[in-house]
């Protein structure tokens, strides 16, 4: 069966969570949020949960094992904690849950990062993985880079992504 073939197969429509990490945001100043809100459901993508929780692990790791214990959500977007300052730890606690990296994911984010800002996108810890059949995809907290994994990487191969994890 073909790359082509497993994308005809992969279902169309997904619901997702959406959790923004930041100790600076409102739910009306997430940005980056409404951005990852409106590019998913203007692809008929469903929104099942949007969440904004501070920077702390404990909160980090609740609200991620609980999104993976509800049978409603297929995709956990992270949005922030990506990079290198000590209070970017979302990676490091989300990916404590994960099964199976993603690989490609985070290096074909940065190549399209490097693409629009150069070196600095060697900064990004941007990632994605698999953890209980769903697909958990961490990005930073900027609009754009929001928008460009959006725009280029999860909807083009996210059923895709949900069909491989769900095997």
């Amino acid at each position: 069966m073909t790359y082509l073939k497993h994308k005809e197969d992969s279902p169309k429509k997904l619901r997702f969570a959406i959790v923004t990490v930041t100790d600076s945001r409102t739910i009306e100043t997430d940005e980056s949020g409404r951005v990852v809100e409106e590019l998913l459901s203007s692809n008929q993508h469903e929104i099942y949960k949007r969440l904004l929780i501070s920077n702390d692990p404990d909160k980090i790791r609740e609200s991620v094992e609980g999104l993976l214990r509800d049978g409603n959500v297929d995709v956990i977007v992270t949005i922030g904690g990506t990079g290198l300052s000590k209070k970017d730890i979302t990676v490091d606690e989300v990916s404590k849950f994960v099964e199976k990296k993603i690989d490609g994911f985070g290096e074909l984010f940065r190549l399209l990062s490097y693409r629009k800002i150069g070196k600095s996108a060697m900064l990004s810890r941007a990632f994605a993985g698999v953890a209980k059949w769903k697909v958990v995809v961490c990005l930073p907290g900027s609009a754009d880079a929001v928008e460009l994994a959006i725009k280029e990487l999860i909807l083009p191969e996210i059923g895709h992504m949900i069909r491989e994890a769900r095997r």
